[in-house]
């Protein structure tokens, strides 16, 4: 399947590692006039920009959270000397680190500090970034939030892009060729509905949390704690706040996990939790096996997160309904009804900066007509 109209101008949404690697790659083809990224941060690097717990505070989710289409992220400002600037809550904590060794978490053209652990703090990562950023920083628009993405006709021949200046709130449209699809997808939380969980909550409010909000175990110090899911996010957290917790942390899982645990993991592994016990109780919950725990001080719910991208809300057919997975999308990255719209590093449990590269390769390449992909039947079978 051919792309009938030269490229010329492409837009970038997101200045985090698949990014960064899509302005790298789409320069490197020198095909393409205009290329302009949207940043709603201040800065790059998407995730890896650290939220600190002062502007986390008293922030949490509808509980339960099911919907993943909800209206553009609204900034956090922070204050430095300097000025304000614009940032978004982002799921790093403040002792994280990968769970990919440095060999393999860095781009084919720069390597970590030699210094660096092999399993870098994500304060590292950030730096890391910002140097890799460097040389293409002049192409990026911060503090532009992109507000809608649509065809600009029925032929989708290009695509009108409305973005807004978070400084001065002026809304501006600019039309494109095409768009890469860079912003990530560990914005919506996703909190189960369980039997009780709403009435539960609002009889004991900030009890319930999700991991997006978790910042240090310091808060949960002597404390009865759930903490509910079973990778990444869930192994490292319930062993953080084991080390604070009132006995050894509760840890709910639906199935078993896939990951080796801490070694300072000594936890008590647990079913999922079937429901949220009425007032008789005293802060009690029940799991699928029949065991009653009572006085629960929190419950952290490492469930993950939605795809969602309410930028995209006009697109039909949809990339994402019901946000487990995204849709009429081929190989995980080129939209099949358009390939000028990509969603690069849409799968998870993957290394991610190799393949944002590998992705913007392949695209790049696309636009740039050296490659042809499959007809559109073959790309939907």
């Amino acid at each position: 399947m051919p792309i009938t109209n030269p490229i010329r101008r492409v837009a970038v949404i997101g200045a985090g590692p698949s990014g960064l690697a899509a302005v790298k790659y789409l320069l490197a083809e020198k095909c393409f006039d205009q290329i302009e990224v949207f940043e709603q941060r201040s800065s790059v690097g998407g995730v890896w920009n650290y939220t600190p717990s002062s502007s986390k505070k008293g922030m949490s989710t509808t509980v339960p959270h099911l919907i993943p289409h909800e209206p553009a992220e609204k900034p956090v400002w922070i204050d430095h000397t300097e000025g304000r600037e614009a940032t978004f809550v982002s799921p790093l904590y403040d002792r994280l680190e990968t769970n990919i060794p440095k060999e393999l978490m860095r781009y084919s053209d720069k390597a970590f500090p030699l210094d660096a652990q092999l399993f870098p703090k994500h304060r590292t990562v950030k730096q890391y970034l910002e140097e890799y950023a460097e040389d293409v920083e002049s192409f990026i628009k911060f503090e532009t939030q992109v507000l809608d993405v649509k065809p600009k006709d029925e032929n989708i021949s290009t695509w009108s892009l409305t973005a807004k200046s978070l400084r001065t709130g002026i809304d501006t449209t600019h039309i494109y060729d095409a768009v890469v699809v860079a912003s990530g997808h560990f914005t919506v939380p996703y909190l189960p509905d369980i039997p009780g969980i709403q009435a539960w909550d609002a009889s004991h409010p900030g009890t319930i949390s999700h991991s997006k909000f978790y910042n240090s175990p310091e808060p949960f110090q002597g404390k009865k704690v759930v903490v509910v899911g079973s990778s990444a996010s869930g192994l490292d957290i319930g062993a953080q706040i084991n080390e604070v917790s009132q006995g050894k942390v509760l840890v709910s899982q639906r199935s078993e996990s896939y990951l080796a645990a801490p070694p300072n993991g000594d936890k008590i592994i647990c079913p999922e939790i079937v429901e949220f016990l009425p007032p008789s109780y005293d802060r009690g919950i029940k799991f699928a096996d029949g065991r009653i725990e009572e006085h629960i001080d929190a419950i952290v719910f490492c469930t993950g997160y939605f795809y969602s991208y309410p930028f995209l809300s006009s697109l039909n057919p949809p990339v994402v309904t019901h946000g487990w997975r995204t849709m009429n999308v081929y190989q995980q990255l080129f939209y099949i009804e358009h390939p000028t719209l990509v969603f690069p590093v849409l799968s998870q449990r993957v290394i991610p900066f190799p393949m944002a590269e590998n992705h913007a390769a392949v695209f790049s390449r696309v636009w740039s007509a050296r490659l042809t992909l499959p007809p559109k039947d073959e790309m939907k079978a």
